[in-house]
């Protein structure tokens, strides 16, 4: 039995409609190889960028899959591709730390107005269920992507509060760095490997929550099945130097290329969060996950001054410096698993031949 089907029965999604935002990126092809072979009914891809749904469309050609051209950001786009959705993965950010650094309300824009356009679309239409995709960065943010997310996060996690989850029920997951994903820096460094060029790195001890594109599915479908009305699904996930990230893909090309410390960058932290000790004191352990369950206390300010939390003080959060450090050895093993680094590998060898 696959990872997969412990932790979601596909019957669910017999005959029935998926709607993915964003659905050009990483998570929403990884989707596609996951449920294409399945008996859902229909999975549409919802995007601004036309090239990347040509692609998917020549690539793909299976008729099962629908795209549609649009912004998270136009709500009448929206309302346009709802008819007839049952549920809908929201992926659809602006997710590099660099550019919603320097553009703040572009991320506003998209992150949060965009996430709020999403849910009421999907209620208006009577969508079923919503999973909202968000991240580490959430979690004590530091830039504005990671500000824009938790925003995200709270604007779900209210929108729950107005509507019956017999009608829609809205959850979301946080989860680390996904391995090889579009703008990461595991594609960074092998193109520098193939460049001959330095590996650059930040800070050699700084730590990143890794994982791969199959646990970062299996988390959304695990919340898909298990969270309840304003939920935050988050997974246990290993953690990973980012100076043995760069020492495990040189030993895997076997190469020689130095390694360069360029100092950090704008908004970048030294290790990750993906349970403060605010909800780290209410999370429901459930053997590789953590349920974050939803503050649902009302405005009646009596109970915040009558009713605290002991908890909190005792409670350590859960960071990339806490949870379990892979060695270069136990990195390799995850890279090797990654079709990305298999193909790169398999053409390196072929040209070093």
């Amino acid at each position: 039995m696959t990872p997969l089907e412990k932790n979601v029965k596909i019957s669910m999604f017999k005959d029935k409609t998926l709607l993915i935002t964003g659905g050009t990126g990483s998570f929403g092809n990884a989707v596609l190889e996951k449920f294409l072979n399945t008996d859902i009914k229909e999975i549409r891809i919802f995007s601004r960028d036309e090239k990347k749904q040509d692609d998917m469309r020549t690539f793909y050609q299976n008729d099962k899959i629908k795209f549609f051209i649009g912004d998270v950001r136009d709500i009448n786009s929206l309302n346009d591709v709802m008819y007839d959705v049952d549920f809908i993965f929201h992926a659809a950010a602006l997710k590099q730390v660099p550019s919603c650094e320097f553009f703040p309300l572009e991320a506003v824009k998209t992150n949060i107005l965009g996430t709020e356009n999403v849910l009421n679309a999907a209620i208006k239409a009577g969508v079923k269920k919503v999973v909202c995709l968000s991240t580490d960065k959430a979690a004590y943010p530091v830039n504005a992507m990671g500000i824009s997310k938790a925003m995200m996060e709270k604007t779900f996690i209210a929108k729950s509060r107005l509507v019956s989850p017999e009608k829609t029920l809205i959850c979301g997951t946080r989860y680390g760095n996904v391995m090889a994903s579009r703008g990461s820096v595991i594609p960074l460094f092998v193109e520098q490997i193939k460049a001959g060029k330095p590996l650059t790195i930040t800070d050699p001890k700084m730590t990143r929550f890794i994982m791969s594109l199959e646990d970062a599915i299996n988390l959304v479908l695990y919340a898909f099945q298990n969270a309840a009305n304003g939920d935050i699904m988050v997974q246990k996930s290993p953690s990973t130097y980012i100076g043995d990230l760069a020492q495990a893909l040189k030993e895997l090309f076997d190469v020689k290329n130095r390694i360069e410390v360029i100092g950090t960058r704008h908004g970048e932290k030294i290790f990750e969060v993906l349970l403060t000790k605010e909800e780290a004191a209410r999370a429901v352990d459930m053997g590789n996950f953590y349920r974050v369950p939803a503050d649902n206390r009302d405005l009646n300010y009596g109970k915040y001054l009558d009713e605290g939390s002991p908890k909190i003080t005792l409670t350590d959060e859960y960071n990339s410096n806490n949870t379990k450090i892979l060695s270069v050895e136990e990195i390799k093993g995850k890279l090797l698993s990654i079709p990305y680094i298999q193909d790169e590998l398999r053409i390196w060898k072929g040209v070093r031949k």
